[in-house]
């Protein structure tokens, strides 16, 4: 457990990991470079999060799930625990996208040559749908997207 003060930078609010926890987190990853995936506690509260390094320096982004109005918090002392989290977060692709994207194989293209983060945007976007009428509704936007036809989850062009 560690306490932390909340700093920001641009528009995100974050915390510096202590370096012994960070050398611990290390050990359990197996990595010292990339997202780690990480959980623990909030002032008591659980919390999922992807630790990264951002000029140099490892940040745990406070985020307003895991503590509303956390760009507004800025300066605050909060009690942190956090640890690696080896729990597989892999969103499985919706099946009509699977679908949509083997009926339009241009699209496809497109799709496999984004970035893995992009390709993981869309997909929790479709995990997040509770309709079969809002996923087929936003497959087709997608699908229409990646063809340069129209704007998708408020992004341009891919």
């Amino acid at each position: 457990m560690f306490d932390a003060v909340i700093d920001i930078i641009g528009v995100n609010p974050f915390v510096a990991v202590p370096d012994d926890i960070l050398t611990t987190i290390f050990v359990q990853s197996g990595k010292t470079s990339g997202a780690i995936p990480v959980a623990g506690l909030l002032n008591g509260r659980p919390y999922t999060q992807t630790l990264v390094r951002y000029k140099g320096l490892w940040r745990l982004y406070i985020n307003t799930m895991m503590l509303k109005q956390s760009p507004r918090r800025v300066g605050e002392t909060i009690t942190l625990t956090i640890a690696y989290d080896p729990i597989d977060r892999t969103i499985a692709a919706h099946p009509k996208w699977v679908e949509a994207l083997a009926d339009n194989p241009e699209a496809r293209t497109v799709y496999d040559a984004m970035s893995p983060s992009r390709q993981q945007e869309m997909l929790r976007y479709f995990a997040k749908l509770k309709s079969e009428e809002r996923v087929l509704a936003n497959v087709a936007k997608a699908i229409g997207f990646l063809l340069g036809k129209n704007r998708f989850v408020g992004r341009d062009k891919p």
